[in-house]
């Protein structure tokens, strides 16, 4: 990670750049310290249908030449809202990067918001809501994490409810926009651009009159669990046993992460072997860690028909009481810590991987890790410290219960 420079300009912008010599390409990305976690229920959707409205015209551009100025060249732009942060971002080839640069900073800076085009993309959004509530994969996590972090931000779905997303106008997005989003940038390229050339386009294009300041999250989230049922329309039994667990700051989140590896990840895990291998009788089954700045949710999803789904929870059961009871092998233990890396470091063969986790690195912890701590820190963990950590994270009264069941087959139950 020598080739990490990272500057901060007057307005309080950080400016970040990894140069990559080897690659013809790079990843930009505009970072903003806003998500979900950060609205309230009233408003509950708007981070989201902001990053929306960013493309849909500036002063100098329309949202068609906004396309046409990236694609034209071979380029590519998106963006993506998560519980914590938005992020705005371009790939293309290095020749093209100040067209990106010039062309994102034009978006973040000076978006419309025309009332004609929230009333437009309101239905576009009204129909990926649509499509979140016909697929139980996603809608099983968004109701895991409204019942496990109760009262709290991370509670509430990114895509916010049908209610709000309406409601939305002009004058409501543009005050929430100028308040939260001109406090809190930071610029991260990674690729064959070097730092130099990032900063003077940063001076070039930024408003002098931009003023970013850090902004800090504190919270509390209560202990809660919580077994609830959602009935639906879908042919598959879709359930979460999960828990609250260490967020990003907690060192205790690396031998989770190799913990909850053992568990279900990879098809040589644990639960991919009992459960589909063995017996067959779920095609997806496998753990997951959502992190969070001092939070995080961590358990096990599978999927199934009606009649397996209390055989899966006793499997799972008996997997958990192993882990609590006996010590992981030193020969599964190797295997783990070489997935977990390899994964890793795969991931860094793409620049727009490696901008979002630079990027992550800033905002969490307030500098860039290097890949090679993050290595030494996982083969310092030990199978001691994963049987105990067992003991503690995997005693199911402290787990929450989601399922998502067909509506019809219950009212055929019933009847």
């Amino acid at each position: 990670m020598k080739n990490n420079t990272v500057s901060h300009l007057d307005n309080g912008i950080t400016v970040v750049s990894e140069f990559i010599p080897y690659v013809k390409s790079f990843s930009l990305g505009f970072w903003f310290n806003i998500g979900s976690r950060d609205e309230s229920p009233e408003n509950n959707g708007i981070a989201h249908f902001i990053e929306h409205m960013v493309f849909k015209g500036t002063k100098k551009r329309s949202s068609k030449k906004i396309s046409e100025e990236i694609e034209s060249y071979g380029g590519y732009l998106n963006a993506f809202t998560s519980k914590e942060h938005t992020c705005f971002y371009g790939r293309g080839l290095a020749q093209h990067f100040e067209k990106t640069f010039d062309v994102l900073s034009d978006m973040v800076q000076n978006p419309m918001f025309k009332q004609e085009h929230i009333v437009k993309e309101a239905g576009v959004i009204l129909d990926e809501l649509r499509d979140i509530n016909d697929n139980p994969e996603e809608l099983v996590f968004d109701e895991f994490e409204k019942h496990l972090f109760e009262k709290n931000g991370l509670s509430l779905p990114i895509i916010g409810n049908e209610k709000n997303v309406l409601s939305f106008n002009s004058a409501s997005i543009k005050n929430y926009y100028k308040k939260k989003y001109f406090n809190s940038l930071t610029i991260v390229c990674s690729g064959a651009i070097k730092h130099n050339e990032v900063l003077q386009l940063a001076q070039k294009y930024l408003l002098k009159e931009y003023q970013s300041a850090k902004s800090e999250r504190t919270s509390t989230v209560e202990n809660i669990v919580k077994h609830s049922m959602l009935e639906k329309d879908f042919q598959q039994v879709h359930i979460i046993f999960g828990r609250k667990a260490y967020g990003y700051k907690e060192k205790e989140r690396i031998p989770l992460n190799l913990l909850a590896n053992i568990l279900g990840e990879g098809s040589s895990s644990r639960l991919f072997q009992a459960i589909r291998e063995k017996l067959g009788i779920t095609y997806q089954i496998n753990t997951f860690i959502n992190s969070y700045l001092d939070i995080s949710s961590f358990g096990v999803y599978f999927s199934t028909g009606e009649k397996q789904s209390e055989k899966v929870l006793s499997i799972l059961s008996k997997e958990f009481k192993k882990l609590q009871t006996t010590k992981v092998s030193e020969k599964e233990f190797k295997r783990v810590k070489e997935y977990l890396k390899g994964s890793m470091l795969l991931s860094l063969e793409n620049t727009t991987n490696r901008m979002i986790r630079i990027a992550n690195s800033l905002l969490y912890f307030n500098r860039i890790i290097p890949v090679e701590e993050i290595i030494r820190d996982v083969e310092k963990v030990t199978p001691d410290e994963i049987h105990q950590l067992a003991k503690k994270m995997l005693n199911e009264e402290d787990f929450s219960k989601i399922e998502i069941r067909s509506k019809k087959k219950i009212q055929k139950a019933a009847a």
